[in-house]
């Protein structure tokens, strides 16, 4: 029970606060100001922002920050994973649980339709081109997030979706430090899947949609019964009778089971394609340091296993970061880092019948992944082995010829990718105020991927398997020129930067396949016979900028800001190659007034405006690669006939330019209680034009689209942030911390007025993710067939709104809109003694999820042997006519085509981390020379609450699902030691 006076003397606990702990009543005071309250540095801590650091409460532009002990909480092997709901205004989806792969993030809304919307990542001070795989959780030492055109106009083009600056950990002065972190965990899905109706239920509807569909003029309803129960095990039904020879008719005529019919086997596809897996991980590093240098140098190994059979992630990584002060006037450094990493990837994003996730799905239990016999007993060959059913007997629906157990372990889905990145840096000192930092910084991604179907069983066995070996180089380099002056004069301040930068990527890929290998077991290229294609290809592009800034206060209490910056690219043709961007910001620190002191309410109290511009020259094609030379004429090569031959594939368009970046941010920063409640709130405008755009074209001209600058896009919306401290004693210390973003996009101008692309409609005043699909109206209950909603116009040019049961004569119509319109995350941490625990809910609050996974098992009987989902139990007959699912019948109705009626709601929570520790008392590891030891256990992605049961609701962008492989749970247990 908590005191009165434990109350009054040590606690204070926020709305928020009490909340969390359902506590209604709570209040008090903090009456000891000097020993209870935070440290001064806590609020005016230094941030990492463009080309240096500043103090918080008084930077111009708008940056949050994510400390070392937040990633080192969370067992995730991507960084871009440990952001969400962390962050206000940072919006994170990860479209695939694979391990290994990278969450999408967008800062502030969708700035753009056809070029890259991605952030730029920042590593120690120099942009980063390598995959952001390569770089360990353990090595981080904070996460910069840069929002506003103040924070990230400086780094001009390559800063207009925003920054994510990530600063490595260095040696500290003094003794060597060992850190030592080995953990081991296990992964499972993070939702269930749908769930499906049993066999019994899946032969009894199998039968009714066969009866439905047999029926007709010519064939009445008992006709048609027979019919149905003749032919349901046989090969115009289902081709299989789990029912044993004792039932070779296993429903009647009324629909219903025999008596004592049951099922011989049930297996369950997802027991043998899915799995609980292991993840294991191991981090050592070594620093330390004297007056004059420091080191930092890191090993580390992860192993991470994925749900899916076949499937995982492995990394080897190592770095080493060496700072020195060779001279009073110089300092230098270098910072060189090297992954090896292995990732099993087995279809799982994709339509492919081959794709495990979907085949999980949608084989039923009652399709055996083992031969049986008539009795249900196993087929054995002559090892006395079971033998793999590769469904030769199933129809098309139920992936015929398809085992994924089987082929799997025997095929290779691998992708392996070095990463090399190494920065070097120079740092003289010519005048205590003047200095100059002249920096270098290499990528080298080098890509390999090997994919192999054997040529034993499966469908490679129609090739006699086949192979693809690819190679994709990249190599990219930036250097850099600074020079900055740093002057006080009374109560003036200046800082004053200017200075050079270049960089340049080339990208080479290759790729061949060859079929037709004469022995098993043999996965390269040179052991299969017939060449089957050959590619490859070369990109290069670079970056000439200039920059400069100048930063200006009077008495720590009024800052000015200024930057530009001018990027010169090779996208453009040469008379629009040149950007200028620029910032200009202020901030008014209100609390050192006298009139606010005089208050004794505020510890902190800073006012910040900013506005600029950047810059985009990324565009994409539709497929979302790349397009380096937009302005040019390209042209595809074919071979006709061995004769070479050219077609035009992008018409030349020399007026394309930059897509502009217009960034507005206000913002109020306070601190109050003695520092114990810190907060921010900032409003937002983002306005996008001359918005790069694939824009489509008639057939008929040879080209499907051409680019061009069209329209305008604006994302507004409101920032959050407070962080609070209810409880602090000796022992005790309780932290809350709340923050969310709203979000509000639209389409301010197009050049006409809608451009539709697939389920999507881009449109003035919409979205740029606005669904555009049938407006689903029900179930006919007197017939059972699907209604969608016609809106047309009568002769008197009246609006007249009907129904239809052909979706194609459905009016498309807007839906809603993928986007949230609220995004953050509420995490708490708790020591206590030796004992720390932490915790982090985020969530959605709006948009739209388009289910198209869940489309495969809601089909109407026409997809025979497929699952089917338990609602199809709630199927239109006579005697439920007011249901919202369609009769059954093996004739296809179309009612699964896009609609509203899988359109669901994308609001959910998730409990995303947890993390329990306990820290032994150090007496009992000093005489072995440890300086501490601590054990704990992490569980991400702990549960889950949505509304829509089966789907994972942290879907893509666009709120599409695509078969894609589900969110992880992870559970793991670990030890951490210093020496």
């Amino acid at each position: 029970m908590i005191s009165k006076k434990l109350i009054s003397y040590k606690v204070w606990v926020p709305p928020v606060a009490a909340f969390f702990l359902g506590i209604t009543t709570v209040s008090g005071q903090n009456s000891n100001p000097k020993k209870d309250s935070l440290k001064e540095k806590e609020i005016d801590e230094v941030v990492v922002v463009a080309y240096g650091k500043a103090k918080r409460n008084s930077y111009t532009g708008s940056v949050s920050t994510i400390s070392s002990d937040k990633i080192n909480n969370r067992p995730v092997t991507n960084i871009t994973k440990a952001l969400e709901g962390q962050v206000p205004g940072i919006q994170t989806t990860t479209a695939s649980g694979q391990p290994g792969s990278t969450a999408t993030i967008r800062i502030r809304g969708v700035g753009s339709i056809s070029a890259d919307s991605n952030p730029l990542y920042v590593v120690d001070g120099i942009p980063f081109d390598g995959n952001i795989n390569a770089i360990s959780p353990n090595d981080i030492e904070s996460i910069s997030v840069l929002k506003d055109a103040t924070a990230s106009a400086l780094y001009g083009s390559r800063g207009a979706n925003g920054i994510i600056i990530i600063t490595t950990k260095s040696g500290k002065k003094g003794e060597a430090r060992v850190n030592l972190n080995i953990s081991q965990g296990f992964s499972s899905r993070a939702v269930k899947d749908y769930q499906q109706v049993n066999t019994d239920q899946y032969f009894q509807l199998y039968w009714e949609a066969m009866r439905n569909g047999y029926q007709s003029g010519q064939i009445n309803a008992q006709q048609a019964a027979q019919m149905a129960t003749d032919n349901l095990t046989s090969g115009t039904g289902l081709s299989i009778n789990p029912y044993g020879a004792a039932y070779p008719k296993p429903v009647g005529t009324d629909g219903k089971l025999l008596p004592g019919a049951r099922a011989l086997w049930n297996d369950d596809w997802r027991d043998i394609l899915q799995r609980v897996a292991s993840r294991n991980q191991v981090d050592l590093d070594i620093s330390g340091g004297s007056e004059k240098s420091n080191y930092f140098f890191s090993l580390g190994y992860l192993d991470d296993k994925g749900m899916a059979i076949e499937s995982g992630f492995k990394r080897y990584n190592t770095r080493l970061k060496l700072n020195s002060e060779v001279k009073s006037w110089l300092n230098v450094g270098v910072n060189l880092s090297y992954t090896n990493s292995i990732q099993q990837a087995p279809p799982s994003s994709d339509s492919k019948s081959s794709n495990i996730i979907q085949a999980a799905r949608v084989i039923p239990s009652f399709y055996p992944y083992y031969e049986r016999n008539g009795d249900g007993s196993y087929i054995l060959n002559a090892n006395g082995d079971r033998v793999y059913d590769f469904g030769k007997y199933r129809p098309t629906s139920a992936l015929q010829n398809e085992n994924p157990a089987a082929t799997l372990p025997l095929d290779k889905n691998e992708n392996k990718e070095d990463n090399f990145s190494g920065k070097g840096f120079l740092d003289f000192t010519f005048l205590p105020e003047l200095k100059f930092r002249s920096s270098f910084s290499v990528d080298l991604v080098n890509y390999n991927g090997h994919f192999y179907s054997n040529p034993l069983i499966g469908q490679g066995s129609e090739t006699n398997g086949s192979v693809t070996r690819s190679n994709n180089r990249t190599l990219s380099y930036t250097t850099s020129n600074i020079l900055t002056y740093d002057k006080k004069f009374g109560k003036h301040h200046f800082n004053i930067l200017g200075g050079q930068e270049f960089y340049k990527y080339d990208y080479q890929t290759i790729s061949g396949t060859r079929t037709q290998f004469s022995l098993p077991y043999y996965y390269e290229p040179d052991a299969a016979a017939l060449l089957g294609s050959f590619s490859g290809n070369s990109e290069k592009v670079s970056l000439l900028s200039f920059l400069g800034k100048v930063e200006y206060d009077f008495n720590n209490t009024y800052f000015l800001s200024a930057s530009g910056r001018a990027d010169g690219s090779s996208r453009f043709s040469a008379g629009n190659r040149w950007g200028k961007f620029w910032s200009v910001g202020g901030s008014w620190k209100i609390s050192n007034e006298d009139f606010i002191k005089n208050l004794n309410f505020f510890n902190q109290l800073t006012l910040r405006a900013s506005y600029g511009g950047q810059g985009n020259d990324k565009l994409l094609q539709p497929n979302k690669s790349p397009l380096y030379y937009a302005y040019q004429e390209l042209y595809k090569f074919y071979n006709n006939l061995g004769e070479p031959g050219t077609v035009l594939e992008k018409a030349m368009t020399e007026n394309v330019k930059w897509e502009t970046n217009l960034n507005l941010n206000v913002g109020l920063e306070f601190a109050i209680l003695n520092n114990r409640i810190k907060g921010n709130v900032e409003y937002f405008q983002r306005k996008s034009q001359d918005l790069l755009f694939n824009m489509p074209v008639a057939p008929s001209l040879g080209i499907n689209d051409f680019p061009a600058n069209i329209g305008t896009i604006k994302n507004t919306g409101f920032e959050f942030s407070l962080f609070t401290t209810p409880i602090k004693t000796e022992d005790f210390q309780w932290n809350v911390d709340v923050n969310l973003s709203t979000l509000n996009n639209t389409i301010t101008k197009l050049p006409k007025g809608s451009i539709v692309s697939g389920t999507k409609l881009l449109q003035v005043g919409g979205s740029v993710y606005d669904f555009y699909i049938p407006e689903w109206v029900g179930v006919d209950p007197n017939n059972g067939n699907p209604l969608w909603k016609t809106i047309t116009t009568d002769a008197n040019g009246n609006t007249v709104e009907g129904t239809t049961s052909e979706v194609g004569k459905a009016t498309r119509t807007i839906q809603g809109s993928a986007l949230a319109k609220v995004t953050g995350g509420i995490s708490t941490s708790i020591s206590y003694k030796n004992f720390d625990f932490s915790g982090l809910l985020t969530f959605r609050i709006g948009g739209k999820i388009l289910d198209t996974d869940y489309t495969s098992i809601m089909h109407s009987g026409n997809l025979g042997g497929r699952a089917w989902s338990e609602e199809m139990l709630n199927r239109w007959t006579p005697d439920n006519r007011y249901t919202d699912v369609p009769a059954v019948s093996t004739i296809s109705n179309n009612w699964t085509t896009p609609s509203s009626r899988f359109l669901y709601s994308g609001t959910y929570a998730r409990l995303k981390n947890i993390s329990l520790g306990y820290t032994l008392p150090s007496d009992y590891f000093e005489r072995i020379g440890l300086k501490k030891f601590r054990i704990y256990v992490q569980a991400e992605n702990l549960l889950t609450f949505y509304k829509h049961k089966g789907m994972d609701p942290e879907q893509s962008l666009d709120g599409t699902t695509y078969y894609r492989y589900p969110a992880m749970r992870t559970i793991t247990f670990g030890l951490q030691a210093t020496l």
